[in-house]
């Protein structure tokens, strides 16, 4: 088994890379997706970050408000580590419950957006970096996204610099252009890490 950190800055595109590296055969950890499931309604973690920040990060069905709650902890680094610390360890437990089910010859792909910032590439046997200029991620933002700039420009703030992440890659894709220029880069990088895993290189047929 292999086992991969993908990250990327918002608006790099790392959520694409990762969509067709599962689409090959790899069998995905997305924390984005793991953080929603955690604080669920009726969930303890739902239930932590309420004690933390109050009803009024819910909705009237009695599901978080996202955009509420973020627009909290990313203008406020404090607010941000409190609920880091609440929605973290969750992540995490559930993370490597799906990672066990995976086989000795599988390429596991834990997708996680805050990879650098909470310095994790430790617990993986290499790091991909999906890499767009920050330029380039803003526009995606606000004209893909729909955010207001300043919005988005927090959002990046909030995040470790380019350089950073950068700094901790084996790999890195490069995602600064259109999307037809990322498939080619997506099956290289799909032929290496299943090189890197002792299989095949071509997509991985699973049983049905």
């Amino acid at each position: 088994m292999l086992t991969v950190g993908l990250t990327g800055g918002i608006g790099a595109g790392k959520s694409e890379v990762s969509r067709r590296l599962g689409a090959l055969g790899a069998v995905v950890v997305d924390a984005d997706l793991i953080a929603r499931e955690v604080v669920a309604p009726g969930t303890d973690g739902l239930a932590a970050v309420v004690a933390e920040f109050g009803t009024d990060v819910l909705l009237p069905d009695g599901s978080l408000d996202r955009p509420k709650l973020g627009s909290v902890v990313f203008a406020d680094p404090a607010r941000l580590a409190a609920l880091n610390a609440i929605v973290h360890p969750l992540v995490g437990l559930r993370s490597a419950e799906l990672a066990g089910q995976a086989g000795p010859g599988d390429v596991v792909v834990h997708d996680v957006p805050l990879l650098t910032e909470n310095k994790l590439s430790f617990r993986y046997d290499l790091v991909v970096v999906v890499d767009a200029a920050d330029d380039t991620r803003l526009r995606r933002l606000v004209e893909l996204r729909g955010m207001a700039e300043g919005e988005a420009r927090a959002r990046m703030a909030a995040q470790s610099s380019r350089e950073e992440r950068l700094a901790i890659a084996d790999l890195v894709i490069d995602n600064d252009g259109p999307l037809e220029r990322l498939a080619p880069q997506v099956d290289t990088l799909w032929s290496e890490l299943r090189r890197r895993a002792g299989g095949p290189s071509g997509p991985t047929v699973r049983p049905a």
